[in-house]
């Protein structure tokens, strides 16, 4: 079992600027990190959500990331960890813990495929039954699972990590990537005149910014002209659906099932909820948060959280349910007293 010492937390906590307070020996080690329900005398864990405020004093774990306001509430048994934001710090740990890691052993396997006018530079693996097509450039440190199709008009950029089972046309995947299993990126999108239901032949290509993750299942379609982006940062949930020519922003967090129409405009740091809908040629401004659900009918400008159908500002989209749930009781009263008078 992997032990980590108490030292390479400090230290990967300050290299990402995070100051910690804690009265622990650099020496202390940790086997994982757990829940405060699930935690043992070898773990380290965290508390970042009041909701289990309650559960603290049962909390059986080594030490404890954890607010300097509640670390008194900890029993003697659980040493505080004290950071500011105790989530954050749990992210940044949680690298080192992890002993799965997909990083590039350099091996190109001999039952993969790969097209003569393909670039594969250093320390690239591509594992078996994959193929890479023609007019493919793959940079160094790249990871490439089994029975994946890379190519034709792909550049994918170092560091890249792309799990098996995936699908990448004409793209451009930049730095640090992660794209995860059954993935589809660049093909066709959905595109024809309405009238005729002549098929428009897609030219463009999809752009993915530096250091984002696409869920598995998840369609990203290849624009009709110049390219669907994605900005960097950004984190895309399984089974998403981004249509031909969408323009994505950087920080963009968008949950399962939700489905993006084709040539809407999204801002910087979107949150978009699991299942939620929004139509073409739409504009979305920066800091939108647009909750699970919703369907979204309407450009909304910057700093809105909106929801429901169709989505509206979020207090009033609230005061409209209060107000249709007051209806219907009344109405059930109404009822119940006719009926049993």
């Amino acid at each position: 079992m992997k032990k980590i010492k108490y030292l390479q937390i400090k230290n990967i906590l300050e290299e990402n600027l995070i100051k910690v307070d804690a009265e622990i020996t650099d020496e202390e080690t940790f086997s994982s990190i757990k829940t405060i329900q699930n935690s043992t005398s070898n773990d380290l864990s965290f508390f970042s959500n009041q909701k289990y405020f309650s559960q603290l004093k049962k909390i059986k774990a080594k030490a404890c990331l954890i607010e300097e306001k509640f670390a008194k509430f900890l029993p003697k048994n659980c040493k505080p960890l004290i950071v500011k934001d105790p989530y954050y710090a749990l992210a940044i740990i949680s690298n080192i813990f992890n002993d799965h890691i997909l990083k590039s052993n350099g091996i190109i396997s001999k039952y993969s495929t790969i097209h003569s006018q393909a670039k594969i530079l250093t320390n690239v693996q591509i594992d078996s039954f994959t193929f890479i097509n023609e007019e493919t450039e793959i940079h160094e440190n790249v990871y490439i699972g089994s029975n994946s199709s890379i190519g034709p008009n792909v550049v994918i950029n170092k560091n890249v990590v792309i799990h098996d089972n995936v699908s990448i046309s004409n793209s451009i995947i930049m730095e640090n990537c992660i794209i995860k299993s059954g993935a589809r990126i660049g093909g066709t999108g959905f595109g024809f005149d309405m009238k005729t239901k002549q098929k428009i032949i897609h030219n463009g290509n999809v752009v993915i910014g530096k250091n984002s993750s696409i869920g598995s299942n998840t369609t990203i379609d290849r624009a009709v002209f110049d390219s669907t982006t994605l900005g960097n940062y950004s984190n895309i949930d399984n089974l998403v659906q981004i249509a031909h020519n969408v323009i994505i922003g950087d920080f963009a967090v968008i949950a399962a099932q939700a489905g993006i129409a084709g040539s809407t405009l999204i801002g910087n740091n979107v949150t978009i909820g699991g299942q939620a809908g929004i139509a073409g040629h739409l504009k979305i401004g920066n800091d939108v948060t647009i909750a699970a659900k919703s369907g979204v009918t309407k450009d909304i400008p910057d700093n809105k959280i909106v929801a429901g159908f169709p989505a509206k500002d979020i207090k009033l989209w609230k005061k409209e349910v209060i107000k249709n749930s007051l209806k219907n009781e009344i109405r059930r009263w109404v009822y119940k007293k006719i009926n049993t008078s």
